[in-house]
């Protein structure tokens, strides 16, 4: 299944013919939803009149739509924190089970490749076994909008040239990947201009399956994925669709706030592709 441009996303149908807005305040399911949130939080030292009031709010509430299974995906965030989206996911919906915690990737979609980029929302500083855990979702997010992955380790070293902790913290979090899936092209540590430019790779590391060609790109930390996805936004006139996350039981996406209408839209429909993939491997 491949990720769709700009134009197709906007252009896939997306109906809300029949569709009705709900007002968590005077809902129905207020109180049922309070409920199941008190029985998941009572170890937290969650009242039932704490519950109560929480689910009063658009995104509590509609988390509890996803898990009680009334909504198949969430999209929130367009005048959220990434926080307030994401907080009420871990608290009700949680992590897949065998993935350490949640992240995100971003796509890029430019004129003639698509590529995928992360962590750039989530987890500043990922450990080592994190940052392996993270390459190893966004590998298998990849696959599931039919982008064969191929996974970049970034720091600002390639191969062996470089020392110090940053770089052996890429170089370890390669080496874990490796172990978790033998079957999964991946090169680390490797600068971007290694990972994409297949002449620059050819001098760097001209035995790599994966510089020059690379369609996965790890970031070390949030700061360097977050400043270089906007970078490549705004000056590549790049679509950036994201982030989309994962790791998570069911879909919840996080839209950045001041989203445009067709941000929006674009998140529903990648939403909607993760939701129809759950269902078919269900």
């Amino acid at each position: 299944m491949q990720v769709p441009n700009r134009k197709s996303l906007s252009s896939l149908g997306l109906c809300l013919k029949g569709a009705s807005l709900l007002n968590p305040a005077d809902s129905v399911r207020r109180e049922a939803y309070a409920h199941t949130y008190f029985e998941l939080r009572r170890h937290k030292g969650i009242s039932e009149q704490m519950a109560f009031d929480l689910v009063a709010d658009v995104t509590y509430y509609g988390t509890l739509m996803v898990r009680c299974g009334q909504a198949d995906g969430l999209v929130s965030g367009a005048v959220h924190t990434t926080a307030h989206t994401l907080r009420p996911a871990f608290e009700i919906i949680g992590v897949t089970p065998g993935c350490s915690l949640a992240s995100s990737v971003s796509f890029m979609c430019l004129p003639d490749r698509v590529y995928v980029f992360g962590d750039c929302a989530v987890n500043p500083e990922p450990t080592v076994e994190q940052l392996a855990d993270i390459a190893v979702s966004s590998a298998e997010t990849a696959g599931t909008f039919g982008i064969e992955p191929r996974v970049a380790m970034l720091s600002y070293s390639t191969g062996e040239s470089g020392k110090g902790a940053d770089v052996e913290k890429v170089r370890e979090a390669t080496r874990l990947v490796r172990g978790l899936r033998p079957d999964l092209p991946v090169e680390g540590p490797i600068q971007y201009d290694a990972a994409v430019d297949i002449e620059v790779a050819r001098v760097k590391l001209p035995e790599s399956p994966v510089a020059g060609r690379a369609t996965v790109f790890i970031f070390p930390d949030l700061n360097n994925g977050n400043i270089t996805y906007k970078a490549v936004q705004r000056s590549a006139n790049a679509v950036a669709i994201g982030p989309v996350i994962q790791g998570l039981k069911r879909p919840i996406n996080d839209l950045s706030r001041g989203a445009t209408v067709t941000d929006i839209v674009d998140t529903v429909a990648i939403t909607a592709i993760q939701a129809q993939e759950r269902g078919a491997g269900s």
